[in-house]
């Protein structure tokens, strides 16, 4: 089993939620195998019911949910009940202290006895008298979102505890694999945060022997893992595979992906935003750009294991079904590094306000993109205003093993950076972001893999850096008001 990693955070939240003075409703979501279980296995103490829930009738669910607390109390399975609000009037009846009951997977039990959210909702509404913690754990993200967040749903605002479980940072990995920064940036660009993957990379010797072995192979665990991973939230799997295919293929505009599915993009409001809001793609505009209002919007996948999947399995499926895994090994060692390439321009921008660069210190950073003289367009990697609003960063973001002249590539940074509208009154920093030492070794404003690795994991011990969701919240991100990433940097930038 993979040696269990950091959520300090979340272990801390639960425990405390856990150990209140009353009995706590606590409701814990996330995207499947993202450890969620493994975390509640953490939590629970000896006295505590676990009960992992199936797709069986809910007849069957009771008997095996009582068989469950019969370990607990005595004889409490030798009853048949004929409903779930006997069940639990008996069990906390029966309860001479208090318990947390633990119901996994809840969507399951959800969907054979839809009248199970409002017999809660009636516990809940006198848990002073309740002698047991009810925690709600499921990896049905829309299902259990509609559960919590839906003002008309029985369970809205009931819950003391929301806490969506999301991937975990790329840190942890270089933990489980022992590998070097670099090595871990790689691996991480393939399996992302997801602890099953990671444990299933394990078993192999190198990175290309796991892929070989669990995905590129038609019995390999992971060949359809992104079929399953829709099944848990969408009735419709084969539009939302098409429009990650088609991002993949570097449609990235909502035009683009109309155009080729020959649909109006007012037919794909509903599919895109359900893919934003399980975390499968994102939204990035320029930088100084207002995320609500822009036009020059492009999509990307957000998740690392499904962009890779969608790059490289996809397009490469009859190769994969007659046995010539070879061709495809050697097409992704020809690519790999322009694919691990953005992944790392995303983790630089990630450890950007941890930056500390002769004493100024910097809010969220995007990229940027756009034509801001009639001469030519401009791109640039990485870029961020200072917290006082006097300083501009700029950097680029540079995966290859040569050599390079940084001092040149410093320089042509500051040149255009005087060329951006928002540059305007402020000193502009360059930096570098690259994977291997330069010739200049004792050049200023220059950041590797292992910086960015220990900056990475001060964001998870930074305080208002990671938060936990509560009923107001929408996602388990940096936060503000309400405000997102992207909002808070263009709130920044406007309001000053």
């Amino acid at each position: 089993m993979l040696t269990f990693v950091n959520r300090i955070s979340e272990q801390e939240r639960l425990k405390k939620a856990l150990s209140r003075n009353v009995s706590a409703f606590v409701v814990l979501y996330g995207r499947r195998r993202c450890g969620k279980s493994r975390l509640i296995r953490q939590v629970l103490t000896f006295g505590d019911c676990y009960f992992m829930a199936d797709q069986s009738e809910a007849t069957q669910q009771r008997i095996l949910l009582a068989k469950t607390l019969g370990a607990v109390i005595e004889s409490f399975d030798k009853v048949t009940y004929p409903d779930w609000e006997t069940l639990f009037e008996t069990l906390n009846l029966r309860l001479n202290k208090r318990i947390t009951l633990c119901l996994d997977e809840f969507p399951y039990l959800v969907k054979t006895a839809p009248e199970l959210a409002s017999v809660i909702q009636k516990l809940m509404d006198k848990k002073d008298s309740l002698n047991f913690n009810l925690l709600l754990c499921g990896s049905s993200q829309q299902l259990m979102h509609g559960l919590v967040f839906d003002r008309t749903a029985p369970l809205f605002g009931r819950a003391d505890e929301i806490m969506k479980i999301k991937p975990m940072k790329a840190v942890y990995l270089q933990e489980i694999l022992k590998t070097t920064a670099v090595e871990t940036i790689e691996e991480y660009s393939v399996w992302g945060g997801i602890p099953r993957y990671w444990e299933l990379r394990l078993t192999e010797n190198t990175l290309f022997e796991a892929l070989e072995y669990h995905l590129f192979n038609s019995q390999g665990i992971l060949y359809d893992e992104p079929v399953r991973l829709f099944l848990d939230d969408m009735r419709d799997t084969v539009h939302s595979f098409t429009i990650l295919s088609l991002i993949a293929a570097g449609c990235n505009r909502l035009s683009e992906i109309a155009a080729r599915l020959e649909k109006p993009a007012t037919h794909l409001s509903a599919p895109i935003e359900k893919l934003l809001m399980l975390g499968y793609i994102e939204r990035i505009v320029p930088f100084d750009e207002n995320p609500k209002n822009s036009k020059k919007s492009l999509y990307k996948i957000a998740d690392p294991f499904l962009n890779f999947y969608f790059r490289f399995v996809v397009p490469n499926r009859s190769f994969i079904e007659i046995e010539q895994t070879n061709v495809i090994i050697n097409r992704i060692k020809e690519q790999f590094a322009g694919y691990v390439s953005w992944h790392w321009e995303k983790l630089c921008r990630e450890a950007v306000p941890f930056l500390s660069i002769n004493g100024v210190n910097f809010n969220v950073a995007s990229n940027y993109w756009g034509t801001p003289t009639k001469d030519k367009p401009v791109e640039i990697d990485v870029v961020a205003e200072s917290q006082d609003g006097k300083y501009l960063l700029v950097g680029e973001c540079k995966w290859q093993d040569k050599m390079l002249d940084s001092q040149q590539l410093l320089t042509g940074l500051t040149e255009k950076a005087t060329v951006l509208p928002f540059a305007k009154n402020k000193t502009i920093i360059p930096v570098l972001f690259l994977k291997n030492k330069t010739q200049y070794k004792n050049e200023k404003n220059i950041f590797f893999p292992d910086d960015i690795l220990k900056m990475l994991k001060e964001l998870e011990t930074k305080p208002g850096y990671f938060l936990s969701n509560t009923g107001e919240c929408k996602d388990y991100t940096i936060s503000c008001n309400g405000l997102s990433l992207e909002d808070m940097r263009f709130e920044k930038n406007t309001n000053r």
